[in-house]
């Protein structure tokens, strides 16, 4: 029996802006799709949601498939719904944007997926509306990043200040003063010491730090204001 006769068929799928950071430039990670339509063209990793899973749960299962990590930093975005968008069928996207550390990913599961990192600054021509969906998540993780301490979930355990401010610099691509953006990042109280030095460093060692995991969750959604002088006209 149909409840609703009138409504019409629309298909609801989920896509996934993954980004990572390499210690230099941001990064997307990108399928190249072997499946019609638009065979051979880069798209973002995606799927169709399923009738018994929420939305985000959806979204979580498409990132393990494809990263084989659970508990990933995700976010809902955006919902994306012009008629025609899809030239298969209607469908309704809803956006996830994803934060991940790029050396923590099951390499075999990505490789499988015909999946591969692109820097923003060099990413190719994607599908669909894809675009619009990856330029939105950029600004979203400048807004996020500025105000938040997402970032932290770009980096490694361990980490130093000067990586941290790399991180930033790339998110917005500009420069930062090192004094006021280490100022910054010392007070808010979010980083601990460990005692220990940075031996792949080319220069001075810089002092290795790790993040305050208590601290990062109770107080993740205050407003830390991470942005130096420097940046706010961004």
């Amino acid at each position: 029996m149909t409840i609703y006769p009138q409504a019409s068929r629309i298909l609801v799928a989920i896509d996934c802006i993954i980004f990572g950071f390499d210690g230099k430039d941001i990064k997307l990670l990108l399928v190249k799709r072997n499946f019609e339509p638009e065979s051979g063209k880069w798209s973002l990793m995606g799927g169709f949601l399923k009738l018994d899973e929420d939305l985000t749960d959806g979204a979580s299962r498409i990132l393990y498939n494809l990263t084989g990590l659970k508990n990933i930093y995700i976010e809902q975005l955006e919902t994306f719904g012009k008629v025609g968008r899809d030239s298969a069928e209607r469908t309704v996207s809803v956006v996830f944007f994803a934060l991940i550390r790029i050396d923590y990913h099951d390499t075999d599961a990505v490789r499988n997926h015909n999946a591969y990192w692109i820097s923003l600054e060099n990413r190719p021509k994607l599908i669909f509306d894809h675009e619009e969906m990856v330029c939105r998540a950029i600004e979203h993780l400048k807004y996020k990043a500025a105000l938040h301490p997402i970032g932290f979930e770009l980096l490694p355990d361990l980490f130093t200040i000067p990586q941290l401010q790399k991180l930033y610099e790339a998110i917005y691509n500009i420069p930062i003063d090192r004094r006021n953006f280490s100022r910054k990042l010392l007070s808010t109280g979010l980083l601990i010491d460990t005692g220990f030095k940075n031996s792949n460093s080319a220069t001075k060692k810089a002092t290795l730090y790790k993040l305050d995991s208590l601290k990062y969750k109770e107080k993740f959604h205050s407003f830390w204001n991470f942005m130096p002088d420097s940046m706010k006209q961004v």
